[in-house]
């Protein structure tokens, strides 16, 4: 009976907190197979092993490849994409939430099959860090619906809040700060604070959205202002 209701508290919790948005994830899955598309074409699947990280960034996966004895060190500047399996309760939360959202958006080229198993999407991208502009692998929360502007996680973003649930430690609320890529462009910061101004810019090709929105453009509801102009605007 307890498993049952605590079952019933997590899945009450996920609904709660769902967004269109992907949460980010920091706990990946030594057990289920990575997939990770590198640069030169070549496409490698197998287990992780180790993921060092610099500034939240990841720099070096070390995986055991399917099929191989010898385990083998990726350098982040080596990968063009890659899907990781998140590990425990935050694979729960993803599957859940994305699974809804697969429905609703196909076109486009990440694959959200893998997605909604569980999995998170990162891909490399000019980044814009002060005056410099670098290129980074970077966690992308809005997979299903990034044709026009992908938004990546800012992996020293701090975030509204968080909770625990059964010992576990899960983000919740809404990141302060997000890099988001329009086109072709350079993906550049946007903090929460920056959003009363920014979606002027972001939506500025679609009059319509702009009016809709603009007597509630607020931070938390970045997501819904996104999708709404990735799929109604022209």
């Amino acid at each position: 009976m307890k498993k049952i209701v605590l079952f019933c508290c997590l899945l009450g919790t996920s609904n709660a907190f769902a967004q269109s948005f992907i949460p980010a994830f920091d706990r990946f899955s030594g057990k289920e197979i990575a997939y990770i598309n590198l640069e030169d074409g070549t496409k490698v699947e197998g287990t992780i092993d180790n993921i060092d990280r610099k500034k939240g960034l990841i720099e070096e996966i070390v995986i055991q490849p399917t099929g191989e004895k010898k385990k083998r060190k990726i350098k982040a500047e080596d990968i063009k994409t890659m899907y990781l399996p998140a590990s425990g309760y935050n694979k729960f939360v993803n599957s859940t939430e994305q699974a809804f959202n697969a429905q609703k958006w196909k076109d486009n080229n990440v694959n959200m099959e893998i997605i909604n198993k569980g999995y998170a999407y990162f891909e490399k991208s000019t980044v814009g860090i002060k005056k410099d502009v670098e290129t980074l692998l970077m966690q992308m929360v809005n997979p299903s619906f990034s044709q026009k502007i992908k938004v990546y996680h800012d992996p020293r973003a701090q975030e509204s809040m968080r909770f625990g649930v059964a010992g576990i430690t899960m983000a919740g609320g809404d990141d302060k700060s997000y890099y988001v890529k329009v086109g072709d462009a350079a993906a550049v910061k946007i903090k929460k604070t920056d959003y009363d101004k920014a979606y002027l810019g972001l939506y500025k090709d679609c009059p319509e959205l702009l009016k809709k929105i603009k007597d509630d453009h607020r931070w938390v509801k970045f997501d819904e202002h996104l999708w709404a102009y990735t799929t109604e605007c022209n």
